[in-house]
């Protein structure tokens, strides 16, 4: 039951994803979130250092779409400047999106890997919908409403897990 809440893999910051290392793995596009991953939740624009990253994917043909479950001016005002694919009101966890944006990069899904800083809506989003997942620290350890609910029962969820592998 708890699997689907797993990522395959975790990491502290969206720039540790490498081209090189991708490329290794056979993927060849990514689904990001944009909240609390790529730029802090109350950051408008995307940073010297985001914008930098997203060339580096466009020069080594790796994909990026922004998915996100925040509104279309926030999402687009992201979006736009870096001429990046996006999704807005994405209703994560729920995979028509990430299908959607699987179908539109023309890829499969064993190329497309999926990354974002919460459990229950990027992680389960991305595992439900059949994608190799990957778990984000979130980039300011503050966060809007909804997300701070979605915190507390990711809180318990690890907990859980954690009670659970302890007793095997």
């Amino acid at each position: 039951m708890f699997s689907k809440f797993l990522p395959d893999e975790q990491i502290d910051q969206i720039f540790d994803l490498k081209p090189e290392t991708l490329k290794k793995k056979g993927i060849k596009g990514i689904i990001t979130d944009l909240d609390n991953t790529l730029v802090a939740w109350d950051v408008k624009d995307a940073t010297p250092d985001v914008i930098s990253w997203f060339k580096t994917m466009e020069e080594n043909d790796i994909k990026v779409t922004i998915i996100s479950n925040n509104n279309q001016e926030r999402v687009t005002v992201f979006s736009e400047p870096l001429g990046t694919p996006f999704v807005f009101s994405a209703r994560k966890p729920l995979s028509r999106a990430f299908k959607t944006v699987a179908r539109q990069m023309e890829l499969k899904k064993e190329e497309i890997l999926v990354v974002g800083d919460q459990l229950l809506t990027d992680v389960l989003g991305g595992n439900i919908a059949g994608f190799y997942t990957v778990l984000v620290v979130p980039v300011v350890q503050t966060d809007g409403k909804i997300t701070k609910i979605n915190r507390l029962i990711e809180r318990k969820i690890l907990k859980r897990m954690q009670n659970k592998s302890d007793s095997n």
